[in-house]
């Protein structure tokens, strides 16, 4: 600093009076100020460089990753660049008596604007998440919870750094914060455990809107994910209003993702056919099937004797989960089996008791 000074007479000249500021005399701190105010020029030019390279190198790519980091540069704040730039300069000066707390003011931006960063990642990436998701409206929903909850605990970190760099003994706070939210937890846990709830429909997605699901004995789609219910349009009409924690609690039975449906096919025929074609019944019920293109055949067997009746049991595929379909098919199959047991002179059975009597007549 002092071979600075003699270098140039304009500083000599300030420094003429003799008085100092601070420990400091005047040509002190015009270089100080000059190395400030040269460096926040410099950081204003090395920030909008790799702004501007981070923004090209995001919109060619499509990796993810760099619209993130894009996002995060983005939000860097100009207090951060005036700050560092005072502290770069005040390392020219002598301050004994202040030089630990521009550093504890340093630290305390820094920590600030780490927070602003972490809450753009953060954001950026359920953005990009939401995206890749083609903006489901209950995803959505659920990402207004799981942001304010990212944000809270960023912050609440970031709290916790910035009073314990001030002196402050956070040991006892974050204690009785603990205590209390233990309480608020137990007061609302009813309502958190929605709120998880929900947000584990999000993230674990058994259901989507639209799927047709069924919860216990109720059938319906589903309108809607809240924060804290879920509401499906019942196949009679009716909206049901079910909390997310006791549809996650039963078990769910999605419709929508069939891929085709299973159809079990019983009936008996009667015990005066005879045995032999009774062993053909099943080869006639394949060919019915078979004779069907959205249809796939698994098996047809006598299934047991019947105490009215000589039971069968067909087992088929219909190939779509489409219910119109799966109707349509099933009625054809049973029309089919129909007439092929008239055909063949085979009779279906249905319940019924035969009494024989037995003995002799007197003369």
């Amino acid at each position: 600093m002092k071979g600075l000074v003699e270098r140039f007479d304009f500083l000599k000249i300030l420094d003429a009076s003799g008085a100092h500021f601070l420990e400091n005399p005047p040509s002190h701190w015009v270089i100080a100020l000059s190395v400030a105010v040269l460096t926040l020029l410099l950081l204003r030019v090395i920030y909008n460089v790799l702004s501007s390279r981070l923004k090209v190198m995001a919109d060619r790519t499509d990796n993810k990753f760099d619209d993130i980091i894009s996002d995060a540069v983005q939000v860097t704040q100009v207090w951060f660049f005036v700050i560092l730039a005072l502290y770069m300069g005040s390392t020219l000066l002598h301050l004994p008596n202040y030089a630990a707390r521009i550093r504890q003011f340093l630290v305390i931006a820094l920590l600030m604007q780490m927070g602003i960063w972490m809450v753009a990642i953060m954001n950026s990436a359920l953005k990009q998440w939401l995206e890749s998701r083609n903006q489901d409206p209950s995803i959505a929903t659920a990402m207004v919870a799981i942001r304010f909850a990212g944000k809270l605990l960023i912050w609440a970190l970031v709290t916790l750094l910035v009073l314990d760099n001030m002196g402050v003994h956070v040991g006892s706070l974050v204690a009785g914060l603990g205590v209390g939210g233990i309480a608020v937890a137990l007061a609302v846990q009813r309502v958190l455990g929605d709120l998880l709830a929900s947000i584990s429909i999000v993230l674990d997605k058994p259901f989507e809107v639209g799927d047709t699901i069924m919860v216990g004995d109720m059938v319906g789609m589903v309108e809607h994910v809240g924060l804290k219910t879920t509401r499906l349009r019942a196949t009679s009409g009716e909206q049901l209003i079910i909390s997310n924690s006791d549809l996650l609690s039963t078990r769910i039975r999605n419709m929508k993702r069939m891929k085709e449906r299973r159809v079990v096919l019983t009936f008996g025929i009667t015990y005066q056919t005879p045995p032999e074609r009774v062993a053909l019944v099943p080869a006639w019920v394949k060919e019915v099937v078979s004779m069907q293109d959205s249809l796939r055949f698994e098996r047809s067997h006598l299934q047991k004797l019947g105490e009215s009746a000589i039971l069968f049991e067909t087992i088929y595929w219909v190939n779509t989960p489409d219910m119109m379909v799966f109707m349509e098919m099933q009625q054809a199959v049973n029309l089919a089996v129909l007439t092929r047991l008239a055909q063949e002179g085979v009779g279906l059975a249905y319940p019924s008791q035969t009494l024989y009597l037995q003995g002799s007549v007197e003369k």
